[in-house]
């Protein structure tokens, strides 16, 4: 078939002809904004073009910030490369070309419908009524927009350098700038994390308690605050606001002043528990509350039950006055005891409730890097390697803080942060989603 034939065959097949969208995008393509001149709409030609001009403007920016990001620098000083002044760099710089990228498609989107519009004999509309147009059309993404660009800046940036940090051999000694640089070793520090002693050691033992920390902590704070709602809503209690309210105490005090007054009062030496149990004759000796390593995990689990059950029994609270009492009475007719009525109605209802809020608990005590670092500091030492850093106490999240500022490992600090990431929102996303309430939300 001839080249002629098959333009006619398309132009025939073709309702209205594409002449003016195909220029229109073709010259957007080329330059921002000219597409937009083609059809004549000057403000929106402003405005692409000076987003056009900027962008070719900042091209030495942007190709520096690539450079920096591939290369970490390639001549170390105070006044020469900065390797994680150059990282950062490099990725502000992808995360405007992103932006921009998307603006460029915009604009060829735009000529392009424009260009229809003049192909099948409408009207262009005015900009004051492409404004209305676009309001009315896009008013969920335009209000997003900063958000999603805040996001991207003050979240997704910090986020992305913490990756990157995990493939690199940023640490001390000889790799801080801006006196070294700083060299991308890939998948070397996570296999360090598996293969050297120092570092698999530590790993597993750490992680090891920090998983037991959070599931004892989280089942503990639950069931202590289930607990404490049942009696107080017991039908034999009176006064039940005054136990509320009192209950509630420990939780409205700030968390860190609590922290430190009991790191006071369980001291080994001096603090007011041991003098008093001596004084009463129960101990001769002092008890090494946060200098022993198993009594320092099992003061921190009391500790924390102290701090969290009051938030899971005002929630139970609620959670149990809001079930209908016919419910009960229905029980109390089929001759159900107080106990099968707690199994079969007042559980399940709480369960139902509060299982999402029982996952971020968990993913909370996880982290809970307040609680170790106030009481112990992550203490006692001696359990692990002195290089590693890591104290019988701490959590990941506490050893991520040594690892930074103590010891400055930042290479393998960002790694036990990657890992924290991936098995804390596996965990999450996985019972989230086997809820009976994420279900049911789903169905709706």
């Amino acid at each position: 078939m001839k080249i002629e034939e098959k333009k006619q065959i398309n132009e025939q097949s073709t309702p209205f002809p594409i002449r003016h969208r195909r220029k229109a995008a073709i010259l957007s393509a080329l330059l921002m904004g000219v597409g937009q001149v083609y059809n004549k709409e000057w403000i929106k030609a402003i405005f692409f073009g000076v987003i056009g001009i900027v962008s070719i403007i900042a091209i030495p920016y942007f190709h520096h910030g690539l450079w920096g990001i591939i290369t970490l620098g390639e001549v170390p000083g105070p006044h020469n490369d900065h390797s994680i002044v150059l990282m950062i760099q490099g990725l502000i710089s992808i995360l405007v070309l992103l932006i921009l990228v998307t603006l460029y498609i915009l604009n060829i989107r735009d000529a392009w419908k424009t260009g229809r519009l003049r192909d099948q004999g409408e009207e262009v509309p005015a900009f004051k009524k492409y404004i209305s147009q676009l309001w009315d059309e896009s008013f969920p993404y335009i209000m997003l927009s900063p958000a999603v660009l805040g996001i991207m800046f003050f979240v997704l940036l910090p986020i992305l350098f913490g990756i990157c940090i995990a493939f690199t051999n940023y640490s001390m000694p000889h790799h801080i700038p801006p006196k070294n640089l700083v060299d991308w070793v890939g998948f070397e520090n996570f296999i360090n994390i598996a293969k050297m002693p120092m570092w698999s050691n530590t790993f597993l033992g750490v992680a090891t308690w920090t998983v037991i920390f959070a599931i004892l902590a989280t089942t503990l704070n639950f069931f202590g605050g289930l607990f404490v709602a049942v009696l107080i809503n017991s039908r034999y209690v009176h006064f039940k606001k005054f136990w509320r309210s009192i209950y509630i105490l420990p939780y409205a005090v700030p968390a860190m002043i609590s922290q430190l007054i009991f790191r006071n009062m369980f001291n080994g030496q001096f603090g007011p528990i041991n003098m008093a149990l001596k004084e009463w004759g129960i101990i001769k000796n002092n008890i090494p509350w946060l200098s022993d390593p198993f009594l320092a995990k099992v003061t921190i689990l009391i500790i924390n039950i102290w701090l969290g059950f009051p938030y899971f029994m005002a929630l139970m609270t609620g959670i149990m006055t809001s079930i209908s009492k016919e419910i009960y009475e229905a029980a109390d007719i089929d001759g159900a005891s107080s106990r099968q009525k707690f199994n079969s109605i007042t559980l399940p209802m709480v369960l139902y409730s509060t299982a999402p809020l029982l996952i971020m608990s968990f993913s909370f005590n996880f982290n809970n890097f307040g609680l170790i670092y106030f009481l112990t500091d992550g203490g006692p030492t001696g359990k692990y390697p002195a290089g590693s850093g890591a104290g019988a106490t701490d959590i990941l999240i506490s050893w991520v803080y040594k690892l930074t500022l103590n010891t400055q490992q930042y290479h393998m600090a960002s790694v036990m942060s990657l890992i924290i990431f991936v098995v804390i929102g596996s965990i999450a996303a996985y019972n989230y989603t086997r809820t009976k309430s994420f279900k049911e939300e789903g169905m709706l």
